[in-house]
């Protein structure tokens, strides 16, 4: 066997760790609750139907979109993005970057690619041997390209991508619900132990670590939802956060926000009664997104476009006009421009008239 080999077997499990740590915390925290609050030091009765109820509503929830996370396979293009036959040898054969590049600008000609490398190139990935689609990245933990993709979890051992950020959404929701719970009932018997109202017990210790665990979790969840909230409100990526994509007319990080409302409606989907489900509901094939319109006269477009040679320098692409889907349409239906207010407004450029990602 390889050395190479049993180095990624090592790797492998290795990146398990870290989700076994989370199972085992959940586990104890699930009998330190159940057993040794409820059970042994609780006596109302009522009190512990009640928090007892509550808690494995919140705890069935949160394992669930825990669950969904950690083995949804990341999406990754279709073959539709992938070099032809032809066009991989002609690539492969070609020495210099701009030979390539017009191999890859006539293989992405009939895509809905608007996005660019910094240096106006086609993002193409040589590793997956693909033209990678708007807001696609490659993964060096996975080794393949993922759609939408926002960051690489070690906690969940996945990529976070299209196929599941409404999954781990809800993960960080649940689990924040989840501590907040445990901490605020078991606070008034973590005081009754410290305070010594209540004896020495076996279950002493495991209530008293239950809150500072469940405080501590809390605390550290908070601030990576409330970032994750803002990111769909913007809708960004994490990847986006630090690199703005860059379209015809130049970097612009709110490129793909369409407005807080809708941006919330492309993660979370149009049926409300769903969001709060760990069930696949996001608008879209995570391949073409809509991005921000401003309604244009066609020919102020020509003049505006004639206008500005400086920003077309790189070279040329065409950018097709394709239809959106039906899902995507929908977001389109309420009203036909999308300037979100302030000061982000002055980003809004005359050359996304015709930037749909379809």
């Amino acid at each position: 066997m390889a050395p190479s080999h049993v180095l990624k077997c090592c790797q492998k499990v290795l990146a398990w760790v870290p989700v076994a740590f989370i199972a085992l915390v959940v586990a104890w925290s699930y009998y330190a609750y159940v057993v040794e609050l409820c059970v042994f030091t609780i006596s109302s009765t009522a009190e512990k139907v009640v928090y007892l109820v509550v808690f494995h509503l919140s705890f069935v929830m949160f394992v669930w979109s825990y669950w969904k996370t950690i083995f949804t396979s990341p999406a990754s293009p279709s073959n539709e993005f992938c070099l032809s036959k032809a066009d991989k040898e002609q690539y492969e054969k070609e020495e210099r970057p701009e030979s390539q590049q017009e191999i890859l600008r006539r293989a992405a000609k009939d895509l809905p690619i608007y996005t660019t490398t910094a240096s106006r190139a086609i993002r193409y990935c040589d590793r997956c041997q693909l033209i990678k689609p708007d807001r696609c990245h490659h993964c060096s933990a996975c080794d393949i390209c993922v759609l939408k993709m926002d960051h690489h979890c070690p906690w969940v051992n996945n990529c976070v991508g299209f196929s599941n950020y409404k999954f781990f959404l809800l993960f960080l929701m649940y689990s924040l619900l989840y501590c907040l719970f445990v901490a605020a009932t078991v606070l008034q018997y973590f005081i009754k132990f410290w305070t010594n109202e209540l004896p020495d017990t076996h279950a002493k210790f495991h209530v008293l670590f239950l809150f500072f665990v469940a405080a501590m979790f809390f605390i550290s969840i908070l601030s990576l939802f409330s970032y994750h909230c803002w990111l769909v409100g913007k809708n960004r990526s994490t990847i986006e956060t630090f690199r703005a994509p860059t379209f015809r007319n130049g970097p612009d990080k709110n490129g793909f926000s369409l407005g807080c409302s809708k941006n919330l409606r492309e993660v979370f989907g149009d049926e409300k009664k769903y969001w709060l489900l760990p069930i696949f509901t996001s608008l879209g094939d995570g391949c073409n997104f809509p991005t921000r319109l401003v309604i244009m006269d066609p020919e102020q477009l020509t003049v505006s476009s004639q206008s500005e040679p400086a920003k077309s320098s790189g070279p040329s692409q065409s950018f097709p006009t394709r239809p959106l889907s039906e899902s995507q349409n929908r977001l389109l239906a309420s009203d036909s421009q999308w300037v979100e207010s302030g000061p982000e407004e002055e980003n809004v450029k005359s050359g996304f008239c015709n930037t749909f990602c379809a």
